[in-house]
């Protein structure tokens, strides 16, 4: 993962080394940490079409904001469930984020 112009951004490397992105709008990334975080008692369905379909957001954009809080230990997913890992996901999912955009790709 990395942050470019204001989109995180996930590079996938294909088996004959090609390589692609998929991004997200930083936009997109915090509403979906939002919508996990309000609603954290039922957490969402999938590994993110529920999140997409209910806040009528791009299923990519989605996937990789859910990749990238489950990567940081922010999401866990449980029964096929995203759930906060902590009581604070939007604080935590913001700090992962700057972080990584101070840092760089590592």
């Amino acid at each position: 993962f990395q942050v470019d112009l204001d989109h995180l951004v996930k590079t996938v490397t294909l088996r004959d080394g090609r390589r692609y992105w998929h991004r997200c709008e930083r936009q997109v990334y915090e509403m979906v940490a939002s919508e996990l975080e309000q609603h954290a008692e039922r957490g969402s369905t999938g590994p993110g079409a529920g999140v997409a379909d209910l806040l009528e957001l791009p299923y990519t954009q989605v996937y990789v904001a859910l990749s990238f809080l489950q990567e940081r230990g922010c999401v866990i997913q449980r029964y096929r469930r995203n759930h906060p890992a902590s009581g604070c996901l939007f604080e935590d999912a913001m700090i992962e984020y700057h972080a990584l955009r101070e840092k760089g790709p590592e």
